[in-house]
């Protein structure tokens, strides 16, 4: 298959899905704010791993577009947050500055607020789909972006600045600040498009060896990356004395975990033969990419 060409058209419906839904505004500047960093690019890898997990499961994963890109409206929300003085205190984003710097604190933090919660809205239009399982993907969705989940995770990972942690605590960490809402998509994608208990469970330990190799690879990027190439201040883990699979294991070390954690993901779409080959591709480009 011609995966740059599966990957850029689904990129492609991502983006024009978003532009269309937030083309119109409400009552204040917060609608520019949110459009301000929800269009700023990004490789918008949780929608389309949603697409490729139904498509692996034989769905037609780009009839989930409302559910995918509500799932993006969260991520984005989260990165607004992340950046902000009270926790990571970034300047850029993607490679221009981040919400607040442009926005101010307030506005920032209320498009956030905007993005979380219109990303509910979003995806409760999906159409096509039995009631029951929409609404449990949602509450699914919701569990992952909470205290459960994303920010359960940020809250360890505020805690973390000032103490070493063990893998164990790294992993629980990591689990929930980015893991959560690969869960969230790749779950999602498999529920909506009709997977069997056993798929599902498959694409569960898929989805958290995912998490693991994306994590450990963002950890090493923070030491071996450049500002140009992350589009964001490279070395933040070691100003905020952060513990990382780099700081236990070593940047040699971390890497091996990296590449068994990628093995292990890939040994559980065995079983999806060649409709899974999207989901690998995807496997390998984040657990191989520069930014």
């Amino acid at each position: 298959m011609d995966f740059q060409k599966y990957y850029e058209e689904r990129k492609q419906l991502v983006e024009s899905f978003l532009k269309k839904r937030t083309a119109k505004k409400g009552i204040s500047k917060v609608d520019d704010a949110m459009i301000y960093s929800l269009l700023a690019g990004g490789k918008r890898i949780r929608p389309i791993l949603l697409m490729a997990t139904a498509d692996a499961v034989g769905g037609k994963g780009y009839n989930y577009l409302p559910v995918a890109c509500g799932l993006e409206m969260i991520h984005t929300y989260s990165l607004i947050h992340d950046d902000l003085p009270c926790m990571d205190n970034d300047d850029y984003r993607r490679g221009r500055l981040t919400n607040h710097k442009v926005y101010g604190e307030a506005t920032a933090l209320l498009a956030g607020d905007g993005l979380l919660t219109m990303a509910f809205e979003v995806m409760l239009e999906q159409k096509g789909v039995d009631p029951a399982v929409l609404v449990d993907v949602v509450r699914e969705a919701a569990m992952c972006a909470g205290n459960f989940g994303m920010v359960g995770g940020q809250g360890l990972d505020m805690e973390a600045e000032t103490k070493q942690l063990t893998e164990k605590e790294l992993k629980t960490l990591h689990e929930g600040k980015t893991g959560a809402l690969f869960i969230a998509a790749i779950r999602g994608g498999a529920r909506l498009a009709g997977a069997t208990d056993k798929q599902l469970l498959a694409l569960t330990q898929f989805a958290q060896f995912l998490g693991l190799a994306f994590q450990i690879t963002d950890d090493i990027l923070d030491v071996t990356g450049t500002e140009a190439e992350l589009g964001k201040p490279v070395g933040s883990d070691a100003k905020n004395h952060k513990t990382t699979y780099v700081t236990l294991f070593t940047l040699e070390g971390a890497q091996k975990k990296a590449d068994e954690a990628l093995a292990g993901a890939l040994t559980c779409l065995a079983e999806f033969g060649e409709a899974a080959e999207p989901l690998r591709e995807i496997t390998r480009l984040m657990a191989h990419r520069k930014n």
